[in-house]
């Protein structure tokens, strides 16, 4: 099944890609790697703001998580594009990079980025989408955002 069926069975609509906040570009390929610049949690369009142990809980976390794959998938599919692919010519999800923005009590943070691990899975499958990862605990993201996640890919 193709990514993009993936996400058609998951209700997922991909969003456009979002235009970056300061001075650094959303993606870059060197070869047939792709770097997207790390995406913070939003929630209604806004950032999501929380912090893990204080103002949130780890399933809260986990959703803003699995909401941000879904905004580096929407970049994903544009970097794709530019180097005339689509989603369907991602060779693997190499590695994600999650910051939490979280108490120094908390210790959940590998729990909070499953949001993203496990939609990267569902909608690449084992083969494709299953990936090496860092998940750390930050005293603060910006603009107060809960979650911040990056992401390597590999293109066929």
């Amino acid at each position: 099944m193709s990514a993009y069926d993936q996400l058609a069975r998951l209700g997922i609509t991909l969003p456009p890609i979002a235009v970056p906040a300061a001075a650094y570009v959303p993606f870059v390929q060197t070869g047939k790697l792709v770097f997207l610049s790390g995406h913070i949690a939003r929630q209604d369009g806004k950032p999501w703001v929380g912090q893990l142990g204080l103002t949130m809980g780890t399933e809260d976390g986990k959703a803003a998580a699995r909401a941000i794959a879904i905004d580096l998938m929407g970049t994903l599919d544009a970097a794709c594009k530019a180097a005339g692919t689509d989603l369907n010519g991602v060779k693997r999800i190499v590695k994600l990079m999650s910051l939490v923005n979280s108490t120094p009590t908390f210790t959940e943070q590998h729990l909070v980025t499953n949001g993203a691990s496990e939609l990267f899975g569902e909608v690449f499958g084992p083969q494709v989408g299953a990936h090496a990862r860092s998940a750390f605990g930050v005293a603060q993201i910006p603009l107060g955002a809960c979650v911040e996640i990056e992401l390597i890919a590999e293109l066929a």
